[in-house]
């Protein structure tokens, strides 16, 4: 009876996993290397826990949209090549040994087209209590400069939450709020 409910756990987990990675056969392995706690970090202004995890990603797998909290995600590329797609359009190619900053609240996703695996080594810093990464519909946002502001940029962004005016969307990028 227990091998029966087990199995019928894993079947669902399997279903559910392939639904929500777009019909991917495989899930990427998420594999958390250390976590550490500060009682104040300045660049959050509180407490603050700090995680580095090594993320896998098979070969044809798109991740779901997603945002990282904190001060982002600080990514290298270990092996492979993987094109990041942003939430507001366009896509970058990030290959073995180049490192890159996915900004705070930026929504984006990862995808792997290639034959081969994909491994990073990500760093994140999120106010304590926090998740790393939040699943998200596709939305473009939050602004990284002031210069995605301009000349009505403002009007694009949805996330964290439409801007009023380019100056709202200049004071987002500023102060965070």
């Amino acid at each position: 009876m227990r091998v029966g409910k087990l199995s019928r756990g894993i079947a669902t987990a399997t279903v559910l996993s392939t639904v929500l990675l777009g019909g991917a056969a495989e899930a990427a392995v998420s594999e958390v290397i250390a976590v550490g706690t500060m009682a104040h970090s300045e660049l959050l202004d509180g407490p603050a826990t700090m995680t580095v995890r090594r993320l896998t990603i098979a070969p044809g797998e798109v991740l779901g949209w997603h945002y990282h909290p904190g001060i982002g995600a600080y990514t290298i590329v270990k092996s492979g090549a993987l094109i990041v797609e942003d939430g507001c359009g366009g896509e970058v190619l990030y290959t073995e040994g180049q490192a890159f900053v996915e900004n705070p609240n930026r929504v984006h996703r990862g995808k792997n087209l290639t034959a081969s695996p994909v491994v990073t080594v990500q760093t994140f810093l999120v106010p304590t209590g926090t998740p790393i990464s939040v699943s998200t519909p596709k939305l473009c946002g939050a602004p990284a400069s002031v210069d995605e502001c301009r000349n009505d940029g403002w009007l694009s962004f949805n996330h964290p939450r439409p801007f009023k005016s380019q100056g709202d969307c200049s004071q987002y990028v500023i102060t965070g709020r």
